[in-house]
């Protein structure tokens, strides 16, 4: 079963704050360590919402930020034959939708 946004956000914020405590650190040492202000890690640790820019700098202070080089990543697949990688559609630019 597909968890909710929601359910994720809190299962990244219990890991970040487990993350904190085996590094034995208090959230006001995060705090300082970050430049994420007190009460967002307060905020984050309980209800899972933060900032983008926030978040990774707690991950860069909590020495994971190479979490998340790999999001929206391409996938790779390997192409057949030069046939195969010359039919492949060319890699959007823009979205079409407005």
């Amino acid at each position: 079963m597909l968890k909710t946004t929601q359910e994720i956000m809190q299962d990244i914020a219990a890991r970040a704050k487990a993350r904190r405590l085996a590094l034995n650190l208090t959230q006001m040492g995060l705090e300082d360590r970050s430049g994420v202000s007190l009460g967002t890690i307060k905020h984050f640790e309980h209800t899972g919402k933060i900032a983008l820019e926030s978040l990774l700098k707690l991950s860069l202070a909590l020495d994971c930020l190479q979490d998340f080089e790999q999001a929206f990543a391409a996938r790779a697949t390997m192409p057949q034959s030069l046939d195969d990688l010359l039919k492949q559609p060319r890699p959007r630019k823009r979205g079409s939708i407005t």
